[in-house]
């Protein structure tokens, strides 16, 4: 998932998110009216912002001195300050690394980014600030935003399962299997980012370049720490452990959020969109599965996805409806009878060719494939 001339021309030619781009912008065009500067140091550009017009221009949390701050206001730019002493930046111009969220793991995950973000959204939401709940969206915007940037011209299959399913489990293996089938097959893989089914499709996609062998012994390393409960430090540190055995995995995306705290990020998605509102984080990661969605076995999580799904593919309000592959006959039929109210759903509609219930999970590409015709 380089970026393609295609992504390169959907990123909005107004944005500038990296001091490069800043540079570039000053000595190509001499001016930086009108445009967006989303959280760029330029605490050592002040002769460049004291020279340039930056009238109509917005400083989205950009670190500058004073003396430039006052003279940018003056010309009629909009300076929205970095906001001191929180634990992550809501005007962020990328998605995170896992190596981003992880930081610190060596001293404990509590001390981490990710875990740190998540006790500032207990203690915000909690006391209902007004100001907090603005930063929350402002952040989860940007992060649309840069999802948006990164899958733009890309064929993405969503990934949906629980995070009870654990590592060294024959289930466990076989989501990894998928994962790695689709990422060859071209496709970027969309997980909700969490653990269990969702880390194990990263893992597949990550496991992609390399020889098959890779991957089992992979799954065997990270069996020593089959779940994030009780440790979530050493279940994180299982999958660096992996990473750094292997360097420069296949990329895919993890789609995660903080309203479920319990559950952390994995370390095998290459790109964390990681989002505050839920609702949000949903809602994008579904309507961004362009080329289809694979639903493992879960809980009331995944059923929840199943019909968020459906509805735009009844409706038909994001055009055609895409593929749908229910993967466990036993589990959507008896357990949690998901698939006969799809079914009845999808009656008579555009939507009944592009749904599939399989039994095993090495049935799900071959069935998407069919599906999208």
């Amino acid at each position: 998932m380089q970026t393609s001339p295609a992504h390169a021309a959907h990123h909005d030619d107004r944005e500038i998110e990296t001091l490069q781009e800043f540079d570039a912008t000053v000595s190509a065009r001499g001016t930086l009216a009108g445009f967006r500067v989303q959280a760029v140091d330029l605490t050592d550009r002040t002769k460049e912002l004291l020279a340039s017009d930056t009238a109509g221009a917005v400083f989205l949390g950009c670190p500058m001195r004073e003396d430039a701050a006052a003279k940018i206001r003056t010309d009629g730019a909009l300076v929205f300050p970095p906001v001191p002493d929180l634990p992550f930046d809501p005007y962020r111009g990328h998605l995170y690394s896992p190596h981003e969220l992880f930081a610190g793991l060596d001293k404990g995950y509590e001390r981490t980014p990710d875990a740190l973000a998540y006790a500032w959204f207990q203690l915000t939401k909690a006391d209902g600030d007004i100001f907090a709940s603005m930063l929350r969206s402002v952040h989860d915007d940007a992060i649309s935003d840069a999802l948006d940037e990164l899958l733009y011209g890309t064929r993405v299959v969503g990934v949906m399962g629980g995070h009870a399913m654990a590592r060294g489990t024959e289930a466990y293996a076989g989501a990894a299997r998928l994962g790695r089938e689709l990422t060859r097959a071209g496709f970027t893989v969309a997980t909700g980012g969490g653990p269990g089914a969702m880390e194990a499709a990263n893992l597949g996609a990550y496991a992609a370049p390399f020889e098959d062998a890779m991957l089992d012994k992979a799954c065997e390393l990270l069996a020593g720490a089959p779940s994030f409960a009780p440790s979530i430090t050493d279940w994180a540190r299982a999958a660096f452990e992996v990473r750094s055995r292997w360097p420069k995995g296949g990329s895919s995306v993890g789609i995660p959020t903080w309203f479920y705290g319990h559950e952390p990020p994995n370390a095998f998605a290459s790109h964390i969109a990681k989002y505050f509102a839920n609702a949000t984080r949903e809602d994008g990661l579904l309507a961004r599965s362009n080329a289809g969605i694979v639903f493992l076995p879960g809980a009331a999580g995944t059923v929840q996805e199943i019909f968020d799904n459906a509805t735009p593919n009844y409706y038909e309000s994001r055009g055609e409806p895409t593929p749908m592959v229910l993967v466990n006959r036993a589990h959507w039929t008896e357990r949690l009878p998901a698939w006969p109210l799809l079914q009845a759903l999808a009656r008579e509609r555009a939507m009944e060719d592009r749904i599939a219930l399989v039994d095993r999970i090495e049935d799900a590409p071959e069935a998407l494939k069919r599906l999208a015709g």
